[in-house]
């Protein structure tokens, strides 16, 4: 076996749990992905013969990709679920949280991804690794640029702001449902105007290269080009959760065909997501609503 198939064979061995380190830090599985590419990409430009942890070095790179690509978003402002969340001076040691289960069990829902996405990128990255994937601070250190207390301190700023808002974000997981739906009638009724008014004027819509090539643009910015895109496109969707948060589920012939992640600023949609690849849908966890 040639040095290149090895190293492909051991990135695919890895490849599921990058992709959930990647997707719990950036909450976006197209940007996942391709933090996922491009770890793949510096593993097989890299000397890793010494490396006696792989899969450690591979997240990593990913968690440096991912910290690289939040701080690009927020110098770009395209944070799109809600306000910075406000500072706190004061920390807390890990000792005083002594329910970490909570968290871990919902570590894929709405209301996480809601608050993980108003944390400093350095916060994100620190919780996101010790709390959800129990990455010694040690470690997490030099993906942050951060002493290992320091780290410690930004991981236990991001749990109290995760543990005092996790709870009203979930109880507004069903006034998001109703823009979802909204959103699904006025495409599946061709009504342009509703499109309009239940779309953010800055809506985002991207799609995935298994969703472009069923017809989809790679990008689409503003509701004038977002909104004319879904008239009449909605025929066969139904409201899903997508690993705790709000999306669509495609339909055909009773097959699963495309998902679309759906993100809800206030009233009105503010990003969408279309994938279609069907290994990245079989990671999702899907619950069907009535």
């Amino acid at each position: 076996m040639s040095q290149q198939n090895f190293l492909s064979d051991q990135f695919e061995a890895h490849r599921a749990h990058l992709g959930r380190v990647a997707y719990r830090m950036l909450g976006s599985y197209v940007e996942a992905e391709d933090a996922v590419q491009e770890a793949w990409i510096r593993l097989s430009r890299s000397d890793v013969a010494q490396v006696s942890n792989l899969g450690g070095w591979l997240t990593t790179v990913v968690s440096r990709v991912c910290l690289d690509l939040l701080r690009a978003r927020r110098s770009r402002r395209e944070d799109l679920l809600g306000p910075e969340a406000p500072d706190l001076a004061m920390d807390e040691d890990d000792s005083l949280f002594p329910g970490r289960e909570m968290l871990l069990a919902d570590s894929v829902g709405l209301a996480l991804l809601v608050v993980l996405e108003a944390l400093p990128p350095a916060e994100r990255a620190a919780f996101v690794l010790h709390d959800l994937f129990d990455l010694p601070f040690d470690e997490i250190a030099p993906i942050v640029g951060r002493t290992s207390d320091a780290t410690r301190q930004l991981a236990s700023r991001a749990r109290r702001r995760v543990r005092g808002a996790t709870t009203p974000a979930r109880t507004d997981l069903e006034r998001q449902r109703k823009v979802v739906e909204a959103f699904l009638a006025a495409s599946r009724g061709g009504d342009l105007g509703a499109l309009l008014d239940v779309l953010a004027p800055d809506v985002v819509c991207r799609a995935d290269p298994a969703a472009v090539q069923l017809g989809g643009a790679a990008e689409l910015r503003g509701v004038d080009a977002v909104a004319p895109a879904f008239v009449g496109r909605a025929r066969s969707a139904r409201p899903v959760l997508v690993d705790g948060g709000l999306g669509a589920a495609v339909m055909v012939d009773g097959k699963l065909l495309l998902v679309l992640l759906v993100s809800v600023a206030g009233d009105r949609v503010a990003a969408i997501e279309a994938v279609a690849d069907k290994a990245r849908i079989a990671r999702m966890d899907l619950v069907m609503l009535d």
